[in-house]
């Protein structure tokens, strides 16, 4: 079991910057290929980056790409989301997943969901 608690989140004008964290519980992050998703209201939730158990391999949605980074530090069991030129369409909740696949996993059927932290971008 993965236990995954997002932070981070908030109110940002557009063209501003927010670093989204997601801690995981237990000791076999590492295990663990992580992706970060986003739903805004009335839209279906969509994955927005992933990166593989190592790190060395990484996706972004088209939306996102240039724009978004997304790394990990295993020793610290925390995955991050850099969000950088940010948008108002940007504006949804973000949430923070965990999948056991053997390698990098760009489907949307992550075993393990964090809480979810909501970011705003205003224009």
């Amino acid at each position: 079991q993965v236990l995954l608690v997002e932070s981070g989140g908030g109110l940002v004008q557009a063209g501003g910057s927010l670093r989204l964290s997601c801690e995981a519980s237990g000791r076999t992050f590492s295990s663990y290929n992580m992706g970060w998703f986003r739903q805004a209201p009335g839209k279906e939730r969509a994955l927005v980056a992933a990166i593989s158990k190592s790190g060395k391999g990484t996706y972004y949605g088209d939306s996102v790409k240039g724009r978004f980074t997304i790394s990990r530090d295993n020793a610290k069991n925390t995955v991050y989301l850099q969000m950088n030129n940010l948008k108002p369409e940007d504006t949804a909740v973000y949430y923070c997943a965990a999948v056991l696949s053997p390698a990098l996993y760009t489907g949307t059927d992550y075993n393990h969901w964090g809480q979810g932290t909501q970011v705003t971008v205003s224009s």
